[in-house]
């Protein structure tokens, strides 16, 4: 594994890690991670190291506002310039890049996708489809700690994230998704607590073709184990999709 910076176009320094294929790469996955996590969480390396056992680079890295990297963390939003500076690195050994975000980083997947149709593809896990959370405790409890000054405060104290003190409201991912290009897979867990299954319906009913839903059985939010053979078929299938004559 070897270490780089990614240079962000609004001025960051994030820290980096390659897994490089032997000899010329077939194609690079990008690798996003989500709200709390890092590069170095267990389920990122499992899945990175995965994906580069078939043969690919596999970027990861520390978003914004998260383990070793600077900046402040705004949820998903100018996350997109994390995901476009490790795409360009990604390119610097094959131009087939396909970006895998869960999340958060699948927030931020979608938002870079879109100003990129040279993109292989994107496979988001966990995505909400807009800025609602369940009626629930878990729901209550993020959108107070999302959405507030002093539950971002709280934030930066218990999980040790460096978020940003003020909600940005971008546009959510349904107001975007019509615009992608490039394939796209949507992953979601029928356990997932905090994203409900029916927003990665609503994104894919509202993404032009090619595009995939997968529901998993058993599967909570983010990266978890049970996903990563799911992520390896959905990358193949991007891969084998911008080769297509349809395509």
């Amino acid at each position: 594994m070897t270490p780089r910076t990614l240079r962000t176009a609004d001025g960051l320094d994030l820290v980096a890690h390659c897994r490089l294929a032997p000899g010329t790469p077939r194609a690079a996955v990008v690798v996003v991670h989500g709200f709390s996590a890092s590069a170095a969480c267990p389920n990122v390396e499992a899945l990175a190291d995965a994906l580069h056992a078939d043969d690919l680079d596999v970027i990861t890295y520390d978003a914004r506002g998260h383990g070793a990297s600077p900046g402040e963390a705004t949820l998903g939003d100018h996350e997109q310039h994390d995901v476009e500076a490790a795409v360009a690195l990604a390119r610097e050994r094959t131009p087939r890049v396909v970006v895998v975000g869960a999340s958060m980083g699948a927030i931020a997947a979608v938002r870079y996708a879109v100003t990129d149709a040279d993109l292989a593809g994107v496979v988001t896990l966990s995505c909400p489809a807009e800025w609602t959370l369940p009626r629930n405790v878990r729901g209550v409890l993020a959108a107070a700690m999302t959405r507030t000054p002093v539950g971002r405060l709280a934030m930066r104290r218990l999980c040790g994230v460096r978020i940003s003190d003020r909600w940005t409201n971008p546009a959510p991912p349904i107001d975007l998704v019509a615009q992608l290009k490039v394939p796209i897979t949507y992953i979601h867990g029928t356990e997932d607590r905090f994203i409900a299954v029916r927003d990665a319906a609503r994104l894919w009913e509202a993404t032009p073709e090619p595009r995939r839903l997968v529901v998993l059985r058993g599967m909570g939010h983010a990266f978890e184990p049970i996903a990563t053979e799911t992520v390896r078929v959905a990358v193949e299938w991007a891969l084998a999709e911008e080769l297509s004559p349809a395509s």
